[in-house]
């Protein structure tokens, strides 16, 4: 986005149960969140936009939020999402771009460690996962699938209760590693049963 001040859109739907967020400008994504109440989710994007730039509080999504709070329902599903987000990384700091990028890399069906994505994009475990902490685009860069390098869950600012949920959702059957291409290296996953086999 331009310097010139834009108006923040910021917008709420319920969904089977649960509230999802998002605050866009310009048809790029500042921020998304869900949670069980509305007042959370708003709650959340709030805390994430940027602080010098006026935002409106709108009841009624338009047809861009619309289409993404279908896509973040599907991803909260477990489903497959073959959606390119426009989410607007610009004002934030280029570590925390780099991270989120490489997070968002991350497929369906598989968990990496914040210390595989350390070696990935420089940095160590908790400073990465210092990022997941304060992912400004969840669920869709998707640091649920995020865990210890022991594969224990680690934290989640939903609760651990809600990353579980998402990852057993998640499921795939999937039964070996792979390395995928991330920061001009590689990134090497994990089927999500090695997260959730601790949990039994």
């Amino acid at each position: 986005m331009s310097d010139v001040k834009v108006m923040i859109e910021v917008y709420s739907q319920e969904l089977n149960g649960v509230w999802f967020g998002v605050a866009c400008a310009e048809q790029e994504i500042l921020a998304s969140s869900f949670s069980a109440s509305q007042q959370s989710t708003l709650g959340n994007l709030l805390t994430i936009i940027p602080y010098n730039m006026p935002f409106q509080v709108f009841h009624e999504p338009l047809a861009f939020a619309k289409d993404t709070f279908v896509s973040l329902k599907k991803i909260y599903d477990g489903e497959n999402v073959n959606v390119s987000f426009p989410l607007a990384y610009g004002h934030l700091p280029a570590y925390t771009q780099k991270v989120l990028k490489a997070t968002l890399q991350v497929p369906l069906g598989y968990v990496t460690s914040y210390g595989l994505i350390a070696q990935a994009v420089g940095g160590g475990p908790r400073a990465v996962g210092n990022v997941m902490a304060s992912n400004p685009f969840a669920p869709i860069v998707p640091c649920h699938r995020v865990v210890k390098s022991d594969f224990t869950l680690g934290g989640y600012g939903g609760g651990l209760k809600v990353k579980v949920e998402l990852l057993n959702r998640e499921k795939r059957g999937f039964l070996l590693s792979k390395d995928i291409k991330v920061n001009g290296g590689s990134l090497r996953v994990f089927p999500v049963e090695y997260a959730l086999k601790n949990l039994v």
